[in-house]
């Protein structure tokens, strides 16, 4: 799996600036908003597999809402939090709402790579999973349909074998004739 997209969420540029330098020195694919607003048209365009957001911002979408919106609009979009004004209420109400973490600030590069780590990880499992189903599908779809072509061979072998068995029962009729019978019984599908 490539690494992942990233959408940082940030009213002040400084902290958009560094974050897009250290995500993008580890390989990650890093876009950036100054606000809620823009993110939330952001997601409605573009797939991220992470969104940064701080949760305290100015212009009618917070962290919680931007959160909100990136679940609404595709669920497999992973938020993580970022606040300077971390607190445990914030952080269970986030987690309730589908917030895959929450960091404060100033932030650990070391956690957030982490994070990002176990979030790639568990992504790259459930594709795999997606994969192994698909397979299993597949294979489920392939065996169903051998096992009804040999249950039509095996029929149609059991009304060849029963014709075989009618033609050398006739008792009536000369031996050369029972082997003609038995002949045209083992070409053809139905006895005579």
């Amino acid at each position: 799996m490539a690494n992942l997209s990233i959408l940082v969420v940030d009213d002040d540029p400084v902290t958009r600036a560094l974050l897009t330098k250290r995500l993008a020195n580890e390989d990650y694919t890093v876009e950036t908003v100054e606000n809620g607003l823009l993110a939330v048209d952001r997601l409605g365009q573009q797939f991220y597999d992470v969104v940064l957001t701080d949760l305290m911002m100015p212009g009618g979408v917070d962290g919680i809402g931007v959160l909100e919106a990136a679940k609404r609009i595709n669920i497999k979009t992973e938020v993580i939090l970022i606040t300077a004004h971390a607190s445990i209420n914030n952080a269970i109400e986030a987690m309730k709402k589908g917030a895959v973490d929450y960091l404060q600030k100033p932030i650990n590069f070391d956690e957030l790579f982490l994070r990002l780590d176990k979030i790639r990880n568990l992504k790259m499992l459930i594709k795999n999973a997606s994969d192994l189903r698909e397979a299993m599908d597949v294979t489920e779809k392939t065996s169903a349909e051998t096992i009804q072509d040999l249950e039509i061979m095996v029929a149609d072998m059991n009304q060849r074998l029963t014709a075989v068995k009618t033609a050398l029962a006739k008792t009536d009729i000369d031996a050369e004739s029972r082997i003609r019978l038995v002949m045209q019984a083992l070409e053809t599908a139905s006895p005579s």
